[in-house]
C-alpha cells in the first residue's frame, strides 16, 4: 500500500495524481448521476402523461427532459468535478465561466421551448401551432418572435455577466435605443399590438359583419397591420388596426335577432273603417311571413301630407339578407292588401290656397 500511495502522491500538473483521479471519479458519478436522473424523471413523467397528465406530461417528459443537452450534463460534471482540485485562479474562472454559460444557454433552450409550446395553447390551438386559425397565426408568429427575442436578450446578458462583463453600461445603451427605436416605429408597434389585442379580445372573426365609423362590411382578413372588409358594394376595405381599436364597432354575428321598424302612410281622406283596418292586415301580413315575430302596428300620427303607420316586428335571425328578404315579402304583401281593398299610399302633396278661394294642389 505504502507503493500506491507513493503513487497517488506523485504531483501532476501541480496537483497529486490522487486528486486528478478523485476528480475524474467524481465528474464521472455526477454525469452518471445527472443521466440517471432525467431519464428517470423522464419515465416519471411519460407514466403521469399516460394517467392524466395528457399534453402537459408529455412535454415535460419528451420536449424537456429527453431532450436536455448530453453535452450540459458532462460540462456540470466536469465543473463538479473540477471541485476537489486547487486550479490556478485564470482556470477555475474560465471553468466557472464555462459551466454557468452552457447551464444558461440550456435554461434558454428550455424556455424557448416552452413558449413555443404554451403559447399556441393560449392562444387557442389545443394541438399547437398547426392547429391556430389564420388570423390567429399571424399574432403567434408576432408573439413568439417578440417573447423569444427578450427571452435570448436575457440569456446573453446572462451569460456575458457569468464572462466577468460589466452589463450595466449595456443595458443602458441598450434601453435608450429602444426607447430611440420605440419612438420611431410608434405608429407600426401600435398597429402590431392593436392586431394582438383584437385576436385575444375578439370583438370580431373572420366572416362577421361589421360596421365601424362610415365604414361596413363582411371581415375577410385580420392582419397584422390591418384589416381587410369587404364592402356590400364589392370593394375591398383596408383599415389600420389601431383605428379600429380605437373606434366603436357594431358586430352583427351574436345579434340572434334583429328588430325593425318600418313606416308608411296613406292619404288624407282615407275612409276610417280602413284606418281601422289597417293595424290588423299589417299583423296578418307579418305574422304570416317566416322567420319573424310581430311586435306592434299603429297608426302613429298626422303627418304633413299623409297619416303615418309605424310597425315594429323582429326578424328571428342577425342575417341581413335574410332581413331583406323578410321585408321585400312584407312590402310585396302590403302593397297587394292595399290593390285588394282599394287603399293607396300616400306620397308628398301640398294644397295652396289662393286668394278668392280657389286651390292648386302641388304633388
Amino acid at each position: 500500500m505504502p507503493l500506491l500511495a507513493d503513487l497517488f502522491a506523485v504531483p501532476l500538473a501541480g496537483q497529486p495524481l490522487g486528486r486528478w483521479l478523485l476528480a475524474l471519479v467524481l465528474t464521472v458519478a455526477v454525469d452518471v448521476a445527472l443521466v440517471l436522473v432525467r431519464d428517470w424523471g423522464a419515465r416519471l413523467l411519460e407514466a403521469w402523461a399516460r394517467r392524466g397528465g395528457g399534453a402537459l406530461g408529455d412535454f415535460l417528459a419528451r420536449g424537456l427532459l429527453r431532450r436536455t443537452s448530453r453535452l450540459a450534463l458532462l460540462v456540470v460534471a466536469v465543473g463538479a468535478g473540477s471541485l476537489v482540485v486547487s486550479l490556478p485562479p485564470r482556470t477555475e474562472a474560465l471553468v466557472r465561466a464555462a459551466v454557468l454559460v452552457v447551464v444558461w444557454l440550456q435554461v434558454g433552450i428550455w424556455a424557448s421551448r416552452t413558449v413555443r409550446w404554451w403559447l399556441p395553447r393560449w392562444l387557442g390551438g389545443q394541438g399547437g401551432e398547426a392547429e391556430l386559425e389564420p388570423e390567429i397565426a399571424s399574432v403567434y408568429s408576432i408573439l413568439s418572435v417578440g417573447a423569444l427575442t427578450l427571452l435570448w436578450a436575457l440569456i446573453a446578458l446572462l451569460v456575458i455577466g457569468s464572462l466577468g462583463v460589466n452589463v450595466t453600461a449595456l443595458v443602458t445603451g441598450l434601453g435608450i435605443g429602444g426607447v430611440a427605436v420605440a419612438l420611431a416605429l410608434q405608429n407600426i408597434l401600435g398597429d402590431l399590438f392593436a392586431s394582438v389585442s383584437i385576436v385575444l379580445d375578439k370583438p370580431f372573426l373572420v366572416g362577421d359583419f361589421i360596421v365601424t365609423q362610415d365604414f361596413l362590411g363582411t371581415v375577410e382578413r385580420i392582419g397584422v397591420k390591418t384589416t381587410r372588409l369587404r364592402s356590400l358594394s364589392g370593394e375591398l376595405l383596408v383599415i389600420p388596426n389601431g383605428d379600429l381599436v380605437k373606434a366603436r364597432i357594431r358586430n352583427y354575428r351574436d345579434m340572434p335577432e334583429r328588430r325593425v321598424l318600418f313606416t308608411f302612410g296613406v292619404p288624407y281622406g282615407t275612409p276610417r273603417e280602413k284606418l281601422e283596418a289597417i293595424p290588423g292586415w299589417v299583423r296578418e301580413i307579418v305574422e304570416g311571413t317566416g322567420h319573424t315575430r310581430f311586435d306592434r302596428a299603429h297608426f302613429a300620427r298626422y303627418a304633413e301630407s299623409w297619416l303615418e303607420f309605424e310597425t315594429v316586428y323582429y326578424v328571428l335571425s342577425g342575417d341581413y339578407k335574410l332581413y331583406m328578404d323578410v321585408q321585400q315579402a312584407i312590402n310585396l304583401a302590403l302593397y297587394r292588401r292595399f290593390e285588394e281593398e282599394g287603399v293607396t299610399f300616400a306620397f308628398p302633396t301640398r294644397t295652396v290656397v289662393l286668394e278668392g278661394g280657389a286651390a292648386a294642389r302641388d304633388r
